[in-house]
């Protein structure tokens, strides 16, 4: 792997690790299984690809954290007052994102942007140009890390919290659930709008069926830093969806090296997430299996 490659790999990274940290405050934070993050992802590539067409890329970011915010409001408005099980709600609000970012994109299935100007491209103008954009996605993300860290040791986020790990108490404590599941999915949904938005503008282009998958990529980043990094504090699993997002773009990367067919790589997905999650219940067989042999012995 080329130097150049490699660096590539981290950006990649870095953009993709906003779709584990919104993954972590749905799945892990709420224990929601929020399934807008395919539809949600693709609706920050559209709207920012919209408004770079029009010149304004920064604005761009800010409409699709905008955007997946709204979109987190309609999946928790589904769960919580149409009484929608949480995966069904997702799926809904998915579906009705793909029309929706169609709207958008102007009815076009592929929205280029080449020769537009964008935040890499201003990055490079007092950055040194071929590090310009791992260091701007460098800063953003550790922005958003700094965001979700002060806010879940806030009151609010304390609630998000105990909302996730206990409802009943939380409404024993005079605070509507239903509240903080919204606030919870909204930020959540925001986040992994601004990943898409990010990869829109550095791949100089948005497509319909970006955020394909996006929920296993987002998982497997997630499951796989848990298992390298641990679970415990929110510093540590925020730190731990950084690492796991750049190994398995790693991973990906050297898959596609290695001359595997572009159609393989959802299934290389799958198996890591498989692998990831079952890891540790494997480790545990191992260790009984080496008690075993020790004791034979």
């Amino acid at each position: 792997m080329t130097l150049t490659l490699f660096q590539g790999t981290l950006e990649q990274g870095l953009i993709y690790s906003l779709v584990a940290i919104g993954l972590f405050l749905s799945f892990r934070i709420l224990d929601i299984a929020d399934l807008t993050v395919d539809g949600g992802f693709t609706l920050g590539c559209a709207t920012s690809a919209i408004a770079t067409l029009a010149g304004h890329p920064f604005l761009g970011l800010g409409l699709a954290l905008i955007a997946g915010s709204l979109a987190g409001v309609v999946t928790a408005l589904l769960q919580t007052k149409m009484k929608v099980q949480p995966i069904l709600a997702g799926i809904i609000t998915m579906t009705a994102l793909y029309s929706i970012n169609l709207m958008i994109m102007d009815n076009r299935a592929n929205l280029p942007l080449l020769k537009c100007e964008t935040i890499y491209s201003w990055a490079a103008g007092f950055l040194p140009e071929d590090y310009s954009k791992i260091i701007l996605l460098a800063v953003i993300v550790l922005l958003v890390v700094l965001a979700v860290f002060i806010f879940l040791r806030s009151g609010t986020g304390l609630a998000v919290r105990a909302t996730g790990d206990n409802p009943d108490l939380v409404r024993s404590s005079s605070i509507n659930p239903h509240n903080t599941i919204t606030i919870g999915l909204c930020i959540a949904n925001a986040i992994v709008a601004l990943s898409g938005a990010l990869l829109a503008q550095y791949q100089l282009f948005a497509e319909i069926t970006t955020g394909t998958g996006m929920v296993v990529i987002g998982l497997a980043s997630l499951i796989m830093g848990e298992a390298i990094i641990g679970r415990g504090g929110i510093l540590r699993c925020l730190i731990g969806c950084l690492v796991g997002s750049a190994i398995y773009r790693l991973i990906i990367a050297i898959a596609i090296t290695s001359s595997m067919q572009p159609s393989n790589l959802k299934l290389v997905s799958a198996i890591i997430v498989a692998l990831s999650i079952s890891w540790p219940a494997i480790k545990e067989k191992l260790e009984i299996q080496k008690l075993k042999r020790a004791a034979g012995k």
